[in-house]
This record gives structure tokens, sequence and C-alpha cells, in this order.
């Protein structure tokens, strides 16, 4: 859930591949058991802001998280932030500005390179930077992932047009929490079968090797398997492998490999630490913020309903439905007053539902 401002910053889940799938699923289970259910989400076409398909590609992801229990009763909206210098550019503060409002912001598949050059010193990077560190927690999959790294591969221009192994300054994400990471999906990826050598996103182990010589001594390496995803909880200051592969990290001249369901420190990706929560938000952004904020007072339309039709029962004196709808609405976040004039609403911390198939 989101924490006011000033508090704890959010958690980010970085995706190897299968974010529409099992793992994304086990993702937002996850999320909702840390507390984080989301009850609004924003996903960012970003990535993809190149292709003429760029809102089919993000609306896959969108309309996954929308179908999912954990976000049931969450408002789901896809910013069309695609390029700067046009009208849907992510320096548009309009359409940047739901980005502020979310408890989930997702960013997915498309072109590293592209996503560095679209998103870097922008409104529509400043407002999820901010948000992130003031509650927000951050979904982001394959180029979106490699893009928010200190140092972003470019895999379309190495793979299919030639360049020379080489790394881009990336966006830096973490390295507010004093880590500087290179992040690569698809780590084990196999689509190249027995000719051709596909793991390490693409670039196979030999021109790897060359790309892992040009980073600094600084520099952590996080490889993340397909169907895998690698869960950071600043907070707690714990990683935490979901899926059904691994997490590998190269530092320090060794390599670890983290399989799914295990857990290490943040500590092991470098000199991990946790600023103060609105050190990186600029006062322009931290007022942006609060009217973002003050305008999300209205529940949901699912909880509004359950509230009704709790009213029901009550007035039927079925008071076990009564406490059952109560719990649930709980579940989502949100509090009951009885008053003389009828019930009241305020948020609350969520907990989770132990059989939501029973729901009424």
């Amino acid at each position: 859930m989101r924490t006011p401002a000033g508090a704890t910053p959010g958690a980010v889940v970085l995706f190897g591949s299968g974010e529409t799938a099992g793992v994304g699923r086990e993702a937002l289970r996850w999320l909702d058991a840390t507390g984080r259910a989301p009850r609004s989400i924003v996903t960012l076409e970003t990535p993809a802001g190149f292709e003429l398909n760029a809102e089919a590609v993000a609306r896959r992801w969108s309309d996954f998280l929308a179908k999912q229990p954990e976000a049931r009763g969450a408002d789901v909206a896809q910013l069309p932030l695609r390029r700067r210098g046009t009208p849907l550019s992510p320096d548009n503060e309009e359409l940047a500005r739901p980005i502020l409002r979310a408890d989930l912001i997702a960013l997915g598949a498309g072109s590293p390179s592209y996503t560095v050059r679209q998103l870097r010193d922008t409104v529509g990077w400043r407002y999820l930077r901010a948000s992130h560190l003031t509650g927000a927690s951050l979904f982001l999959a394959s180029a979106a992932a490699i893009a928010a790294g200190s140092f972003a591969l470019p895999v379309y221009e190495i793979y299919k047009v030639g360049d020379d192994p080489h790394w881009l300054d990336g966006l830096g994400l973490l390295e507010t929490y004093g880590l500087r990471l290179a992040m690569v999906t698809h780590w084990d990826n196999a689509d190249g079968g027995d000719e051709l050598d596909t793991s390490r996103c693409f670039m196979g182990r030999e021109r790897f090797a060359a790309l892992l010589s040009l980073l600094p001594a600084s520099a952590a390496v996080v490889g993340i398997d397909e169907h895998t995803a690698l869960a950071l909880d600043p907070a707690a200051g714990a990683a935490h492998v979901l899926g059904r592969g691994a997490v590998s990290v190269l530092c320090d001249g060794r390599e670890e490999r983290h399989p799914a369901g295990s857990s290490f420190p943040l500590a092991r990706l470098g000199p991990f630490a946790v600023p103060e929560a609105d050190s990186d938000v600029t006062p322009e952004v931290r007022a942006a913020l609060a009217a973002a904020r003050a305008g999300r007072d209205e529940p949901p339309r699912e909880v509004a309903a359950l509230v009704a039709e709790r009213e029901d029962a009550r007035r039927s004196r079925d008071w076990p439905l009564a406490d059952r709808l109560r719990d649930l609405v709980a579940a989502r976040g949100w509090g009951i007053d009885d008053t003389p004039h009828g019930p009241e609403l305020h948020r609350a911390a969520a907990t989770p539902i132990e059989d939501d198939a029973a729901a009424p």
C-alpha cells in the first residue's frame, strides 16, 4: 500500500521474462504478502514507444495485471509516454501525472537504449523515482530492467546491428541505495539452440566476457533467468528470488547463483543503504505528489459495493456475513467506522484474504 510522504520506499521487482505469466502472478502475491497490494496501477509505453504497436505491447501487461486477484478493484491506467519532442513526450506533465497517484508502476518490453534516451532527466522519470521513494512499487521487465541499471546493455545494437560490445550509461535507479548495477535479463536464454549461444540476453558467454571486462570494478552484474524475478525490498534490505529459475550475481570477481525461493541481503550487491526517504524529491515534485494523493480519498468502486452489501447484511441482522464483508474491505486497504449516520471509510493497512474463493 502507498505510504505517506517521507515514509518507506516501495519494492522493485526485476523480471528476466514471464511478467505476464506465472512469475508475474507470484510477484503480485509477494507484494500482497508484504502489505503492498496495489490500488492504483500505471503501465508506461515508453520502452516500446518506437514501435508502431507500442500501445498493444504495453496493453498485454496492463490487461494481465488488471485480471489478477491481488489487483482486483485497482484502477489501471496506461500512459502513452512514447517519444520526446512529441505530444506524447515523457516530459508532458499532464500525461505523466498519474504516476504520482500509483501504488505500482510497470515498464516492460522494448529497447533498453531507447528507454534510456526517452526517460533520462524527464518529468516522467522524476515522477517515477519520487513516487517510488515515497512508497510506490516498481515492476521492471526485460528492456526496462536493463535500462534502469547504472550500466545498460544495448541489446539490439550489438546483437542485431553488429556494434562492438559496449555499455551505455543507464538510468541509475538503484544508485539512490548505493548500488551500481548492470541488470541483464534473459540470462539463461536458449533460443539459439545448439547452434548459437543466446544466453546473457542474446550476447552469449564469449561476448559477455568481453562486456564484463568493460565494467568498473565497483559494478555488480545481476543476471536474471527466464521466467524469474528478483524482488528487492529496500526497507528490509533484502532480495528474494521468485519464479522457476535463478539469479546470478557477479561481483568482486566471483559469481553467486541464487535459486528460486532463496533470499539474500542487498548488501551482496554493493554498499547498500537506504537514504532519507525524500532526499531525492524536489520541492516541486513533492508538492505534485501531495496534490495527487489528496485526490485519492475515494475508495474503488469494488470497495464501495462491498460496503453497500455489508449494510444490507446488517439490516438483515446477518452478522457473520457482515463481519466477512468487513474483512474483505479491510483486505483491500480500507477500514469501516459504523456511525449513527452510516458507515464511514478510512484508509487502513491491508490484510490478506485467507479464502478469497469464499467471497460472496
